[in-house]
């Protein structure tokens, strides 16, 4: 795809990126049954292809309107059409400059600014969830059905208990922002899954959100900080020999695998950031690599019947496909079908708050295809998938280590 970059981006490092990858594109279409707000709305300017038309227009120059920005606020940035594409189009970098050049120059309503500014301001901060969440609970009986489905009981956000540190290999794990507050038992059940297959996992103390959702939120420069912030808090980590910086949480896996990339003209952080991005692995591919050890320290197969949920940011954004399906496999759970297994389930970070309507449609559908095989629970390595399933089914719905944990031998 031929383009003439408008005078305001020509000769920087971001026109470059966006001409690169526009030249790329060949208008093949394969893009299009793999998007699912194009298979939701039918609307071409709701497909990637559509979208990279609008930010060619953007990047040329040619007025943005409320329009431009309401088909590329309708992305739910899965990257399935990256998986899809043939070319390689690096679909979600040019989005991420499209949607910043748009938040530059369409105001938003007030309304939305404030939603907007309340995520990026309590979201990312584990106490302020917290609180937030207790507050919640106390004024459960008043809440919007909606939210009531979506808000966690204590039970579910306690922790379990997290061994100590005993073994020569170590791995950092980031403990994420939300999900100490809401599914606190996740990461200690990775702990105990590592420590049993002879790996500590070491509390990265001092880490931050990984710095997705507010660069999801076109707030790069916050973004950037939390990126600087975790790679400090890293790095004596990795200087003392830490293998990998582990996650639990696919998305955070993902961002923090970018590092490299999004901090590379940092003088200061970019050798760093590329170390920490390059050691980056979501827990599946730790494990993975020591399938037949933990294999060992199982106890018996329960019978029990999974329904497995892929993320996107597992299968797209990291490329990770079928590791956790073998685990579960291999400890002897029994994998149900689950029909369309690349669609996103509408989580997307803050997309089922932003656009709950098409958010909605989306758990449905996802819903559907996960009981249809008729699980005895659904699994999933997210947590904001995880939550938002949660709201949709009467199924239990579980992080997939919290499956393999509880049969560890000697409890």
């Amino acid at each position: 795809m031929q383009t003439a970059l408008a005078d305001f981006l020509k000769d920087t490092p971001q026109g470059r990126e966006a001409q690169d990858i526009l030249r790329s594109c060949v208008h093949c279409g394969f893009c299009l049954p793999a998007c699912p707000t194009y298979q939701l709305l039918g609307d071409e300017l709701d497909s990637p292809r559509g979208r990279i038309y609008l930010m060619k227009q953007l990047l040329e120059g040619e007025p943005v309107t409320e329009r431009t920005q309401l088909h590329l606020d309708r992305c739910l940035t899965c990257r399935a059409c990256e998986s899809a594409c043939p070319s390689g189009v690096q679909y979600g970098r040019l989005l991420d400059i499209g949607r910043a050049l748009t938040e530059e120059r369409v105001r938003r309503t007030p309304g939305a600014v404030l939603t907007r500014y309340l995520l990026r301001t309590i979201v990312p901060h584990t106490r302020r969830a917290r609180a937030l969440l207790g507050l919640a609970r106390v004024v459960r009986p008043f809440l919007p059905s909606a939210l009531k489905a979506r808000l966690p009981g204590a039970r579910q956000a306690s922790a379990g208990s997290w061994p100590v540190a005993r073994h020569t290999r170590r791995v950092v794990l980031l403990e994420g922002c939300v999900q100490p507050a809401v599914a606190g038992g996740i990461n200690p059940a990775a702990a105990r899954l590592l420590d049993s297959v002879g790996i500590s996992a070491v509390r990265a103390g001092g880490c931050g959100c990984c710095g997705m959702l507010q660069h999801h939120l076109t707030d790069h420069a916050a973004a950037r900080q939390a990126m600087r912030h975790n790679v400090d808090a890293l790095w004596p980590h990795v200087e003392a020999g830490a293998e990998a910086v582990v996650f639990t949480a696919s998305a955070c896996a993902s961002m923090v695998s970018d590092y490299g990339r999004l901090l590379q003209d940092d003088p200061q952080y970019a050798a760093r950031a590329a170390r920490i991005g390059a050691i980056a692995k979501d827990i599946s591919q730790v494990l993975a690599a020591e399938s037949a050890a933990l294999a060992a320290v199982l106890d018996s197969a329960p019978g029990v019947r999974v329904a497995f949920q892929a993320p996107c940011s597992l299968q797209h954004a990291l490329q990770v496909r079928g590791v956790v399906e073998s685990l579960l496999s291999r400890a002897g759970f029994t994998l149900t079908a689950v029909a369309d297994g690349q669609r996103c389930c509408g989580s997307a970070g803050t997309y089922s708050i932003l656009q709950p309507e098409l958010s909605g449609q989306l758990l449905r559908s996802k819903v559907s295809a996960l009981e249809a095989g008729e699980p005895h629970v659904i699994a999933t390595a997210n947590v904001g998938c995880l939550m938002h399933l949660r709201s949709g089914t009467s199924l239990p719905v579980c992080h997939w280590v919290e499956l393999l944990a509880p049969r560890l031998a000697g409890g």
